[in-house]
Formats: C-alpha cells, sequence, structure tokens
C-alpha cells in the first residue's frame, strides 16, 4: 500500500475517533480518587503517551487513583472541558493555556510544566511559487483553529512582515482548518501553504512532496519556544498536592526516558496508535517528526510572555489589559506535603 494511502487512512480514523472523543481508562484498579488528564495523539504530546504507555504515571501515583485519559484534537476543546470540570489535567499549546488563564473564574487554569519545545514548521505546497515572505501576498495559507499556537504565530509572521490577511484589507488568506482538513486540501492543491505542527509537518512533506520553509524556532531566541504545556484546574491541583506532585514526577521521568530512547519512543507511539486509533503512521515520519521538536519539561518563561504580546496584538485578549501574574504553579515543597500529609 502506497504512503499516501496508509497516511489517508490513519488520519480519517483518526479524525474520525477524535471528533466524537475519545476516554479510556489507564487503571485496572479503581481507587476512591480519579485524575482525569487530557491529551493530543500527536508526537508533541509523547510524554503523556509514553508515560501512559510503559505504565509510568500508574506506577507512580499506585492503586489508590485511579487515571482516566482523554483524546483531544484541539486546545480551545481542552480549555472547554477544563471549565465544564470534566478534566484536571491537560497537554496543550500556549495560546490555549494563556486564553484559558485570562478567561477562567479566579484565573484557575495554570502551568506546572512544559513538555515540548519547537516541533512547528511551515510547509510550503510544491506547485505553489513560494520561496520566502515576499511571496505570500496572494496566497491561501493554512494554519489549525483561531487562537492556537501556529495561526497566532502565522498572523504574527505576517504582520512582522507588513503583510495583512484578508479579512482585515490584506492579501493573505488564512483558513483555520483542522490539521486533517489541511492535509485534505494539501493534497488537492488548493492552499499554498501551511504553519502545523509536528508530525503534520512531516507528513506534507514525505508524503505530499511539500517543502520547509523555515522551522518556527528560528524565529525565536536560541531556537526555543514551548509549544506543549501541561496545564492544570488550580483548584484541583492545590486540593490534591501529592497527587500532582507524582505526576510531575512521572512527567519529567518520561521526559528523560524519551530524549535517552527515540527508537523505542517511536515504537510505543506507534502502538500506541494502533491501540487507541485503529492506525499507525511510518517509521520514517514518526523518526523525523520527534527528531523536530525537544521534550523538554523547561516551560520556557520568556516565550509565554512574547506570545501572550503577540495574541494581544492580534484582539485574542479581549479589549483591556490582561495581566499573566499566577500563571506559573509552583507546588509547595516535598518537606511541606509530607508534612501536612502527617497531620
Amino acid at each position: 500500500m502506497k504512503l499516501k494511502s496508509v497516511v489517508m487512512l490513519g488520519i480519517g480514523v483518526i479524525a474520525l475517533v477524535i471528533a466524537i472523543g475519545i476516554a479510556f481508562d489507564q487503571s485496572q484498579n479503581i481507587g476512591e480518587n480519579k485524575l482525569r488528564v487530557a491529551f493530543f495523539p500527536n508526537i508533541g504530546h509523547a510524554i503523556p503517551v509514553v508515560g501512559m504507555e510503559r505504565g509510568i504515571f500508574e506506577n507512580n501515583l499506585g492503586n489508590t487513583t485511579m487515571i482516566e485519559t482523554k483524546l483531544f484534537d484541539s486546545g480551545p476543546q481542552v480549555i472547554e472541558s477544563l471549565f465544564a470540570n470534566s478534566i484536571d489535567l491537560a497537554y496543550v499549546g500556549p495560546g490555549p493555556a494563556i486564553n484559558g488563564f485570562l478567561k477562567s473564574e479566579n484565573k484557575n487554569v495554570i502551568i506546572l510544566s512544559g513538555a515540548a519545545s519547537g516541533g512547528a514548521s511551515f510547509i510550503v505546497h510544491p506547485n505553489s511559487q513560494i520561496n520566502s515572505v515576499n511571496d505570500f501576498a496572494g496566497k491561501r495559507i493554512a494554519a489549525p483553529q483561531i487562537g492556537n499556537t501556529q495561526d497566532v504565530s502565522l498572523r504574527n509572521y505576517l504582520s512582522e512582515n507588513g503583510l495583512k490577511p484578508f479579512e482585515k484589507g490584506g492579501s493573505v488568506v488564512i483558513l483555520n482548518i483542522s490539521n486533517p482538513d489541511i492535509y485534505t486540501l494539501f493534497t488537492k492543491g488548493e492552499i499554498d501553504a501551511a504553519w502545523v505542527p509536528e508530525p503534520w509537518a512531516t507528513i506534507l512533506i514525505q508524503d505530499l512532496n511539500g517543502k520547509r520553509l523555515f522551522f518556527e524556532e528560528e524565529l525565536w531566541p536560541e531556537n526555543k519556544f514551548a509549544s506543549v504545556l501541561l496545564i492544570g484546574q488550580k483548584d484541583y491541583v492545590e486540593k490534591n498536592p501529592i497527587v500532582v506532585e507524582k505526576w510531575l514526577e512521572s512527567h519529567h521521568q518520561t521526559a528523560g526516558w524519551i530524549n535517552n530512547n527515540p527508537t523505542e519512543t517511536r515504537i510505543i507511539f506507534n502502538e500506541f496508535m494502533l491501540n487507541h486509533l485503529g492506525k499507525t503512521l511510518p517509521d520514517s515520519i514518526i523518526d523525523e517528526a520527534l527528531a523536530n521538536l525537544e521534550i523538554t519539561t523547561d516551560p520556557i518563561h520568556d516565550s509565554i510572555y512574547t506570545f501572550a504580546e503577540r495574541a494581544d496584538s492580534l484582539g485574542y485578549l479581549g479589549r483591556g489589559e490582561y495581566s499573566l501574574d499566577g500563571i506559573f504553579f509552583d507546588l509547595p515543597s516535598k518537606e511541606s506535603l509530607e508534612e501536612n500529609n502527617l497531620q
């Protein structure tokens, strides 16, 4: 079967499954407490995927806490679920994290850790005459949902280069559509380029002969920016500090394991895709996608503030002034947690 057919079939299954939502319990033991965690089925979310598949989180939390994981394909959907109190922790991009913090009652969405840096690229269609930003005028460029990380980055890049989207009186048509739909339009030649995360960037290159114009991290200081973050409901975090501390320990442990075991990570990721979504991606796509991002627990604070400034300039943060004071949550020390647990 051709690579294109394999990827198309896999994408169709993934899109269908995510559209209706998936929740799967990774614990065989039902305890008194439940921790509900959301993440995406993509390589940028390798920490929760690998950590759950290898049993790292489950082992560290023990059989008194049942872990319920839920798959999403949209940061805004995750934030809505947090607001609806159906999720406790989640892995999302900086855009949804910032919006969730600012729009939640009592700033109830907070950043606990980083999960990935980089891993997004600007991919040009093979038939499009785009060799630099000077060729963007009159082109159709896609990015995922409005307000997500790639959308903000694309619109900011246009602004920095003296360009405007069509709806603002400019000539660049921006299409905000899901990653599977971006793939479809790219296949048909109905878009000229796309600003997308991994593994979608690599899929467009390997499967559809797309050309990478640049990696997004090339536009950031020291080639680093937070692309995936671990966030949580502040209420849940404050009421369950020991559970959250154990999750964070597992989170850090998994990040280290991934960086030391890229081949095993690819095998685990594909097993996850097969077990929970019914299809896999070619090894070459996963290997390249994983190499194109950095798995890190560093939230890269400066990039969060820069991203907020960019989102604000686009009108995504409302009309009034905003403040990110308190968006980064500091857990009590381990000694303090143990002392409180003994009382």
